[in-house]
C-alpha cells in the first residue's frame, strides 16, 4: 500500500511539474520586419518579456490555460490578443504603425496638403470621433470642448450666438467648410447650425492671423470643416439621439454609385425641439423651439491621372422662436405679447476643379444665398444676403521654394429693412466687390529650418486698396519637436446688423455715430510641440502657444452711456488680446485617453490710457475629456467638461441688481457607450452634471420681463429710464445679459449605426 501512494506522489508532482513547464515564444513583426524592443506582457501572470534584435520573444514556466498578452512598442499601435495555451506554443504578431497626429494631412494653414508635422503653421485637428465624446446636435455646440474656443450665447431670448476664439469675438473668425468661405457675415449668426454631423471628416483650427491667404474675416482664426471623401465614406450612417428636454436629432448618410466615374454622398439633418421650459418662473421660454433641417450632398468626379473634381450643395431650414411662454405665431410683430421669430432660408452651392494641366492648379468657387426673416418683439429685421467667390491658385515648386500663386474676386449683396441700406430715403442695397490677389513662398532653409513669406493685396470697392503681409519661421528640433513663428496682419469690413445681434433684440435704441472704418490688427503667435512615447506605448503631447493681437479701428459696442441705446463707433485707442495657451493629450496603454487644455488671455480695450475688460470675455478657460475603454465589456466610458473665469457682464446702469460678473462656472457631461453589437453604438449620459445655471446669485436674467415692450417706464430728458416705485431699478427690457445657457442637468439617449 505504501508503495502504491509513494508512486501516485511521484506521478502527481511529475505532473505537475511538466504542466509547469510549457514554452511560449515567437516573433513580433509589422510589415515583415522585425520589431525590436517590443514589449509583451501577460495581463494574468503580470509576467513581461521583450523582442531582441530579430523580434524574438519567449516565456518559460507557464501553465496550460487561455491568457491576454498585451504587445506594445514605440510607434506602433498597441495591441491585446487572447491565446489559448495547451503545449509549447510559437506565435506570430503583427504590429501597425500608429497614425502620428503630427503626421495627418491638413490643408487650412497654407491652402496646400502637407503633413502636419511640416506645415509651417500650426494647425489643430479634431475629428468625428472627438466631437462623438460629447454627442451634439449641431457644430456650434460640439465646439464647446475645445481649447480656446468658446461658442458664445448673445441672446437670451433667441439663442443665436458666435464662436470666440483666443477671446475675440465671432465675427473675427472665418468658418469654411471645405475650405471656402460659407459661413460670414449675415450666416456667421445662423450658419453654424445643421451642418450635418454624420458628415464631417475633421475640423481643422488655426488660431492667428490668416487675412494673407483668406481675405476679410480671418483676424483671429478660422476653423475649416473638411466633410468626408466620398470614396471614403461608409454606404450609410444613422445617428439618432433624444434628450429629456425632449430634444430631438437625426443624423443620416449614405453614399451612392451612379456610374464608374460618379458618385455622390448625402447627408440629412433634422432637429426639434418643441418644448416650452421656464424652470426660472420670469415668463420666458428658457430654451429657444426650434425645427430645423438641413441637406447636403457631395458629387466626386473621377477623372484622368486622378484630377480633382467636387461639387457639393446644402439647403438649410430653420423655424426658431423663444419669448413669453404664451407667444404663438398671431403675435409675431406686434406689441402684446413679446416673442423673437426667426425664419431662415439658406442654399450653398461649391465646388473644385483642378485644370487638365501639367501645373498643379485649381478653380475654386462657391456660391451662397441667405434670407432671413425676423422679428423681434415689434422689430423687423427682413434681410438677404449673396455672396459669390472664385479663386485660383497655382501650387510649384521650385528648388527648395515652395510656392502657391492665388487670386480671388469676391462679390457680395445684402439688402435689409434698417437704415443701413437707405440712402436718401431710398432702398440702396450694397454691392461690394473685392478682387484680390496673393502669393506665398515657403523656403526649406535647412533640413530643420523653413520660412514661410506672404503678400495679400485686396480692392474693397468702397474702402480701396488693403495690404496684409504674412510671416512664418519654423524649426524641426527632431521628428517629435516642433517651434513655430507666425505674424502677419488683418483687416475686417463691418455691417453691424448681419454681425451683433444685440443691435437687435430688446428695446434700446441702434446709434451708429459715424462712418465705420475697417478695423486692422497686427498679430504674432509662438507655439512649441512636443511628442513623448515610452516603451510601454504610452504618448504623451505638449503644445504650447503664445499669442498677441492689436487692433486699430476696432469698432465697439458701448452699453453703457446711455442706457437705452447700443451706441457703435471707432475705438479713439486700440484693443490688444494676448495670452498663453496650453494643450496636453495623453494615451496610456491600457486603454486610458486624456486631454486637457488652458487658456489664460487679457482681451481688453485702451482709450485715453485706461484699460478696461472686453463684456463677455473669460480671463481663463479650461477643457478635459477623459476616455477609458473597457474591453472585456465593450463599454466606452467618455467625461468632458468645460470651465470658464468670470466675464464682466452688461449692466444696464449702477441700481441693476445683477451681478456685474459672472461667477466661475462649468459644464461637465458623462458618456457611456456600448459597442457589443455589430455596426451599431448605443450611447446614454448625463449632460450638465453640475446643473449649473446663469440664474444662479441673480434676482433675474432678463431686466424687466414683465414689462417687454417698456410700456410702464418713464424716461427723463435724455432718454435714460427713471427710477419709480414700478421700476426701482430703472431698467427697460433687456435680454442681452447671458453668458451660459439655461438649460440645467439632463439625460440623453442615442443609437449610432454604421455600414462600411
Amino acid at each position: 500500500m505504501k508503495n502504491i501512494l509513494l508512486f501516485l506522489a511521484v506521478l502527481l508532482l511529475f505532473s505537475k511539474a511538466n504542466a509547469q513547464d510549457i514554452v511560449l515564444k515567437g516573433k513580433v513583426e509589422s510589415n515583415g520586419s522585425p520589431v525590436v524592443k517590443a514589449s509583451l506582457r501577460i495581463l494574468e501572470l503580470q509576467r513581461s518579456s521583450q523582442t531582441d534584435a530579430e523580434g524574438n520573444f519567449g516565456f518559460v514556466a507557464l501553465n496550460a490555460g487561455k491568457y491576454q498578452i498585451r504587445i506594445s512598442a514605440l510607434g506602433y499601435q498597441t495591441q491585446v490578443n487572447t491565446v489559448q495555451v495547451l503545449s509549447d506554443t510559437v506565435l506570430h504578431f503583427d504590429l501597425v504603425e500608429q497614425k502620428e497626429n503630427l503626421r495627418e494631412v491638413v490643408v487650412t494653414g497654407t491652402q496646400k496638403e502637407v503633413n502636419r508635422l511640416e506645415s509651417p503653421v500650426p494647425v489643430e485637428i479634431y475629428t468625428a470621433k472627438f466631437f462623438q465624446k460629447n454627442p451634439t446636435p449641431s457644430i456650434f455646440d460640439a465646439l464647446q470642448n475645445i481649447n480656446g474656443v468658446r461658442p458664445q450665447l448673445n441672446c437670451n431670448i433667441c439663442n443665436t450666438g458666435d464662436i470666440h476664439i483666443n477671446g475675440l469675438e465671432g465675427p473675427y473668425t472665418m468658418v469654411m467648410i471645405d475650405g471656402m468661405p460659407i459661413v460670414s457675415s449675415l450666416s456667421t449668426v445662423y450658419g453654424l447650425s445643421g451642418i450635418p454631423n454624420s458628415l464631417v471628416e475633421r475640423i481643422e483650427i488655426v488660431k492667428g492671423p490668416a487675412s494673407s491667404l483668406y481675405g476679410s474675416e480671418a483676424v483671429g482664426g478660422l476653423i475649416n470643416i473638411i466633410t468626408k471623401e466620398v470614396g471614403k465614406a461608409s454606404k450609410f450612417t444613422a445617428d439618432l439621439m433624444t434628450t429629456s428636454y425632449l430634444e430631438h436629432n437625426i443624423d443620416l448618410g449614405f453614399k451612392a454609385r451612379l456610374s464608374p466615374k460618379v458618385s455622390f454622398l448625402t447627408g440629412v439633418n433634422y432637429f426639434k425641439y418643441g418644448n416650452k421650459v421656464d424652470d426660472n418662473h420670469d415668463g420666458f421660454t428658457d430654451v429657444t423651439l426650434q425645427d430645423r433641417i438641413s441637406i447636403f450632398q457631395k458629387w466626386n468626379f473621377n477623372r484622368r491621372e486622378n484630377r480633382l473634381f467636387s461639387l457639393a450643395g446644402r439647403f438649410l431650414y430653420e423655424d426658431r422662436w423663444g419669448g413669453e411662454m404664451n407667444w404663438t405665431k398671431q403675435y409675431r410683430g406686434g406689441n402684446e405679447v413679446y416673442g423673437e421669430s426667426i425664419y431662415t432660408k439658406r442654399f450653398e452651392l461649391l465646388g473644385n476643379y483642378q485644370l487638365p494641366l501639367k501645373e498643379k492648379m485649381f478653380l475654386a468657387f462657391s456660391l451662397t444665398s441667405h434670407n432671413q426673416d425676423s422679428r423681434y418683439g415689434e422689430t423687423s429685421y427682413i434681410a438677404k444676403q449673396n455672396i459669390a467667390f472664385s479663386q485660383l491658385t497655382w501650387d510649384k515648386k521650385i528648388g527648395s521654394h515652395d510656392l502657391l500663386f492665388g487670386t480671388a474676386f469676391r462679390y457680395t449683396y445684402y439688402d435689409d429693412n434698417t437704415p443701413a441700406t437707405i440712402l436718401a430715403n431710398q432702398n440702396n442695397p450694397e454691392n461690394v466687390y473685392l478682387p484680390g490677389v496673393f502669393v506665398q513662398d515657403e523656403i526649406k532653409l535647412t533640413q530643420k529650418h523653413s520660412v514661410l513669406l506672404g503678400m495679400r493685396y485686396d480692392y474693397h470697392s468702397t474702402h480701396g486698396n488693403i495690404f496684409t503681409p504674412r510671416f512664418a519661421y519654423k524649426i524641426n528640433f527632431d521628428e517629435t519637436s516642433i517651434l513655430r513663428l507666425n505674424a502677419g496682419t488683418g483687416f475686417r469690413v463691418v455691417n453691424i446688423f448681419t454681425e451683433d445681434h444685440a443691435a437687435l433684440t430688446g428695446a434700446r435704441e441702434v446709434v451708429i455715430e459715424e462712418n465705420l472704418k475697417p478695423e486692422k490688427s497686427y498679430n504674432v503667435n509662438l507655439n512649441y510641440l512636443k511628442k513623448l512615447h515610452d516603451l510601454n506605448g504610452n504618448t504623451f503631447t505638449f503644445d504650447v502657444s503664445a499669442f498677441y493681437t492689436r487692433f486699430s479701428n476696432r469698432i465697439v459696442a458701448d452699453y453703457e452711456t446711455n442706457t437705452n441705446q447700443i451706441r457703435y463707433n471707432n475705438l479713439t485707442g486700440y484693443a490688444v488680446s494676448r495670452g498663453l495657451t496650453g494643450n496636453f493629450d495623453v494615451t496610456l496603454n491600457f486603454g486610458l485617453k486624456l486631454n486637457a487644455g488652458i487658456t489664460l488671455q487679457d482681451v481688453g480695450l485702451v482709450q485715453n490710457g485706461n484699460k478696461t475688460q472686453q463684456i463677455l470675455t473669460e480671463k481663463w478657460m479650461g477643457t478635459w475629456s477623459v476616455s477609458y475603454l473597457i474591453n472585456k465589456l465593450n463599454l466606452g466610458i467618455d467625461y468632458t467638461g468645460n470651465i470658464y473665469g468670470p466675464m464682466r457682464l452688461p449692466l444696464l446702469n449702477d441700481l441693476d441688481p445683477r451681478q456685474p460678473f459672472s461667477p466661475v462656472w462649468s459644464l461637465q457631461n458623462i458618456q457611456f457607450t456600448y459597442r457589443g453589437f455589430k455596426n451599431l453604438e448605443v450611447y446614454t449620459g448625463v449632460k450638465n452634471l453640475l446643473n449649473f445655471k446663469p440664474t444662479r446669485n441673480n434676482p433675474f436674467i432678463i431686466a424687466r420681463a414683465n414689462d417687454s415692450f417698456d410700456k410702464q417706464v418713464q424716461f427723463d430728458a435724455n432718454g435714460n429710464a427713471m427710477a419709480t416705485p414700478n421700476n426701482p431699478y430703472g431698467l427697460t427690457f433687456d435680454p442681452s445679459y447671458v453668458y451660459a445657457p439655461n438649460q440645467g442637468i439632463r439625460g440623453f439617449f442615442g443609437l449610432r449605426y454604421t455600414l462600411k
